[in-house]
């Protein structure tokens, strides 16, 4: 398999084609008697292919002309389950589902035409799958043997997680309605096998009290129904009672991420209420097995992140990294904790010349009353009060974590000091601080962005007059506010990024067609509030040079709001660059691509801060 070793790069220039070309990243594994599988993406490919552990042994099972991505929702998700004897995927150039056997044998399509799917499961000779035709939207099974299509469920807007009993018996998923999003409110909803083999009406089994948050739901080898729940204020594991869902003991602490994509698995039922979870505690992951007495077991070791678990008898396993390991697919024995590599993870940098993240707690919002999260990076050469780079996640209901991320080290290896923030509406902190965004975007998510400037000056950690801002997608809408309205930046880049909120949500897909009515209200009713928060409406505020990295194939954020946010800051003098990829979508894949971006970004602050030393020296 491919890695960049130590011994393969210059600690002192590491490039961005080689930042880029460690980032390789895994995703849904899945374990069964024929080895442990997982879904590998490659930047100098392009490509996702599916990968398989069998007896000491790894081979890709993928052939190269097939890519394996869902595109539901756009942002996909559960693209591969698996049968006794073959992997079942989503083709991502048709959006198809192909069935491959595990030895020999091309994969042949079990469904043709232009619906989409994503978020497969296999059960009882059935494909369960959310099926995507154009903005509708369905649970359906499709017969293994004949492709046979049968309607699960259908009415609601949005789908996720079809689970299936172990005596096939019982299916349950999680569906939800417009205007809310996933991490707002969700109905955990089953049905019943009826005698003549078809399913009984849904009912719904909690979520439709209050506004409640569920996902992830599971049955253990009893049959029994469980899921996460926000009820209580976190993510945490519940299971099916008499009376509705049943709290089970766990950490006060988020036990999963915003389901963005679909098919996550950050926990899972083992028995009797005994489960298998990773949560977060003082802003690192914890990997734990609670038994049914709530005793915990700690299996974390060196690694602050932990994902797509899974477990047989003998190992858990993971996609994990820490401070000083890219993501890596590791083997964790239940008995004596020793963790084992399986698949990419090392360090392409000596432990020395990385830069280790510092947790980050400061204060912020008015009169400084409010807490916001994050990490500091310091740059690597030790410089003293360096400038420093805000790097803003998208989402906005997303979250960064404390692992090692070399477009991070890039930037420290440059002398520049990273802040990486998880600003209120970061998922992580409880139902309270990812709902602080909530009618505020573009004021909380600011407010944070210019607080820690102040804070990590205030320490004497960077050169407050040297920030530069960055983000993409919803983060590149914050970053493009804090250079409209406030005065703390001397720079930033936006990456496909929102600059106009109200065309946004005229032309974006039905996923995130009304999240801007949670994030900044009713475009009809609000209307004075959205032209007060549209960077694009206010670009003549802006003084400082900007730079903008858009896909032309984007149908997130259409590459016409960079373009008109870029002839708008040209029409008023203010120095822009744009720079137009039109083989991406909405987040770079190509690694030439994320290449090419990282070093203009960079060489873009690094002119800046040179013509500064120049004007000062005259």
């Amino acid at each position: 398999m491919t890695e960049i070793r130590a011994s393969s790069l210059d600690p002192e220039t590491l490039t961005a084609a080689q930042a880029v070309a460690a980032g390789v990243d895994f995703a849904e594994l899945q374990i069964s008697p024929a080895g442990l599988f997982w879904n590998e993406y490659r930047p100098a490919e392009g490509s996702s292919r599916i990968w398989r552990r069998f007896e000491e042994t790894i081979t890709c099972l993928t052939p190269a002309e097939f890519s394996v991505r869902s595109r539901v929702y756009e942002y996909g998700g559960g693209a591969f389950c698996l049968t006794e004897d073959s992997v079942i995927f989503v083709n991502e150039s048709d959006q198809q589902i192909y069935v491959q056997p595990f030895e020999e044998g091309e994969p042949k399509a079990l469904t043709r035409g232009r619906k989409r799917y994503g978020d497969l499961h296999f059960s009882n000779g059935l494909v369960l799958a959310v099926e995507e035709d154009k903005d509708i939207h369905q649970l359906v099974s499709l017969d293994i043997r004949d492709g046979k299509r049968l309607v699960l469920a259908r009415g609601a807007d949005f789908y996720a997680s079809p689970t299936m009993s172990p005596d096939g018996q019982r299916l349950a998923w999680v569906e939800w309605f417009k205007p809310h999003q996933p991490w707002t409110s969700t109905l955990l909803m089953m049905c019943k096998r009826l005698e003549t083999g078809g399913w009984s009406e849904p009912r719904c089994l909690a979520g439709d009290r209050d506004e409640e948050s569920i996902q992830q739901p599971c049955f253990d080898a009893h049959n029994r129904l469980y899921c996460l729940s926000d009820q209580e204020g976190y993510w945490q594991p519940c299971v099916e009672g008499s009376f509705g869902l049943t709290h089970l003991k766990a950490a006060d602490a988020d036990h999963a991420p915003a389901p963005w994509q679909l098919g996550g698995r950050s926990w899972l039922a083992i028995d009797m209420g005994a489960y298998l979870a990773s949560w977060s505690e003082n802003g690192v992951a914890v990997l734990g097995l609670r038994d049914n007495h709530g005793v915990v077991t700690d299996y974390s070791g060196e690694y602050s992140r932990f994902r797509s678990l899974t477990i047989d008898d003998e190992n858990i396993y993971c996609v994990a990294a820490s401070a000083t390991c890219l993501p890596t697919v590791i083997a964790i024995n239940r008995k004596t904790r020793k963790s084992k590599m399986i698949a990419g993870g090392g360090s392409p940098l000596p432990a020395a010349r990385i830069s280790r993240a510092q947790p980050l707690r400061y204060a912020s919002g008015p009169n400084g009353k409010v807490q916001a999260h994050g990490y500091f990076y310091p740059p690597i050469n030790g410089a003293a009060k360096p400038p420093l780079v805000v790097f803003i996640h998208g989402g906005p209901t997303s979250a960064c974590y404390p692992v090692l991320d070399l477009r991070i080290q890039y930037w420290s290896q440059r002398g520049f000091a990273v802040a990486d923030l998880n600003y209120r509406g970061s998922t992580g902190y409880g139902r309270i601080y990812r709902n602080a965004l909530h009618l505020n975007w573009g004021v909380a998510d600011v407010d944070d962005a210019c607080a820690v400037v102040t804070h990590l000056a205030e320490r004497g950690l960077i050169n407050e007059q040297q920030a530069f801002i960055r983000g993409g997608s919803a983060g590149g809408y914050t970053a493009l506010c804090a250079l409209a309205f406030r005065h703390v930046f001397r720079g930033g880049a936006s990456l496909y990024g929102v600059s106009d909120p109200l065309a946004l949500s005229k032309v974006t897909h039905k996923f995130e067609a009304q999240y801007l009515d949670w994030l900044i209200g009713d475009p009809d009713k609000e209307a004075e509030r959205y032209q007060t928060r549209t960077p694009l409406l206010h670009a003549a505020r802006i003084h400082v040079p900007v730079i903008f990295f858009q896909g032309e194939l984007d149908v997130v954020v259409v590459p016409e709001q960079t373009r008109t946010m870029v002839k708008a800051l040209q029409s008023n003098g203010t120095r822009v660059e744009a720079h137009y990829y039109p083989d991406e979508q909405h987040g770079f894949r190509k690694a030439k691509n994320q290449a090419d971006a990282l070093e203009k970004e960079c060489a873009f602050y690094q002119t800046v801060l040179e013509g500064e030393r120049r004007q000062s020296s005259h």
